[in-house]
């Protein structure tokens, strides 16, 4: 899910995350100092992307590529709490299977989920 205040934009389901990483990060409130993601994200554009924006990038490499990636190991485990949260969202099958067909639909059940996620 990709928007600002107002305005909401889902993504297809079989849309690469890889691809839709630099309009997301283009969103985010604030300055990013770091992007720490899966190797799904292991693309040679992002990465010199990030790099040039100033962004730190902590994303191993695939088993395919030639050359190894360094990878920041003790920063990589943070990732473990991304991961967590989604994980306690996709608890509600609404969220899970994108029962919506509307995106604010979809944006009022996440936002709904979100808060019983945490207040419990």
């Amino acid at each position: 899910m990709i928007g600002r205040p107002g305005v909401i934009h889902l993504t297809p389901g079989n849309a690469s995350d890889v691809k839709t990483a630099p309009a997301v990060l283009d969103k985010a409130p604030g300055r990013v100092r770091r992007l720490i993601a899966d190797k799904g994200y292991d693309a040679d554009w992002l990465r010199q992307d990030l790099r040039q924006q100033g962004i730190s990038v902590v994303i191993p490499g695939t088993r395919a590529r030639k050359r190894k990636i360094r990878l920041d190991k003790r920063r990589y485990r943070d990732r473990w709490r991304v991961e967590a949260v989604f994980c306690r969202l996709k608890d509600f099958r609404r969220i899970a299977t994108r029962y919506d067909k509307l995106a604010r639909n979809f944006a009022s059940a996440l936002a709904l989920a979100a808060v019983i996620a945490l207040w419990c």
